[in-house]
């Protein structure tokens, strides 16, 4: 697992971040935590996983990349959403691997 180096946290996550990122690098389920990835296919600009995806077969072996971190869907989303929006305003267009370089960062 990779974590980005400017990780971005919601609001209700903050208060949490450490405890969370210390359950998901032991894979231990937490109710409520979601991450958000570079896309797993090209149809998609990120991919949002709830934490209990984390802990299943496929997930388990899987070296995600993590972008960000949130407490609950909706927070989820609206981290996204920031990223998305940091991505426009960097660099005019919806390319992450454009984005991440900009940054400093890389998939």
């Amino acid at each position: 697992m990779f974590w980005y180096r400017h990780l971005y946290v919601g609001e209700k996550a903050k208060k949490h971040r450490v405890s969370i990122i210390r359950s998901i690098r032991e894979k231990k389920y937490r109710p409520g935590i979601y991450v958000i990835t570079p896309p797993s296919n090209g149809n998609n600009i990120l991919d949002i996983y709830p934490g209990y995806m984390l802990l299943m077969g496929q997930y388990r072996e899987k070296e995600l990349y993590i972008l960000g971190i949130a407490l609950g869907y909706q927070e989820s989303l609206r981290l996204a959403g920031t990223i998305v929006s940091d991505m426009y305003a960097l660099t005019g267009g919806f390319c992450l691997d454009e984005f991440l370089a900009e940054r400093g960062s890389r998939v």
